[in-house]
């Protein structure tokens, strides 16, 4: 078993940042992916950024995330984050880490993975 949990989230201003964390405890977490996806208020849920075990990593299309979400794992400490730079509205949502031992299809598909966070809430005001 791997229990996730997230931290991080708050209110942020339009254009500000916000580093998420994700603390993985249980068995051996170097060997994951870890993916972050969120969910706005009635919104599916949506991938936004993974890293594989040995550190390649993968972001949602180029419109939504990339360029100013890096996702980073740290397997000392046993955490991934997720540092969002430029925020917008429209990254308001739960924020869940993910974790599997091995994601043998797309990062970007939710059911590949076993393990999920309870989520924390970013909110950024316009």
């Amino acid at each position: 078993q791997v229990q996730l949990v997230e931290s991080g989230g708050g209110l942020v201003q339009t254009g500000g940042s916000v580093r998420l964390s994700c603390a993985a405890s249980g068995r051996t977490f170097s060997s994951y992916d870890i993916a972050w996806f969120r969910q706005a208020r009635g919104k599916e849920r949506e991938f936004v950024a993974g890293i594989r075990s040995g550190g390649w990593r993968y972001y949602a299309s180029a419109d939504s995330v990339k360029g100013r979400f890096t996702i980073s794992r740290d397997n000392a400490k046993n955490t991934v984050y997720l540092v969002m730079n430029s925020l917008k509205p429209e990254d308001t949502a739960v924020y869940y880490c993910a974790a599997d031992p091995r994601v043998s299809g797309s990062l970007q598909v939710a059911d590949e993975y076993d393990y999920w966070g309870q989520g924390t809430q970013v909110t950024v005001s316009s």
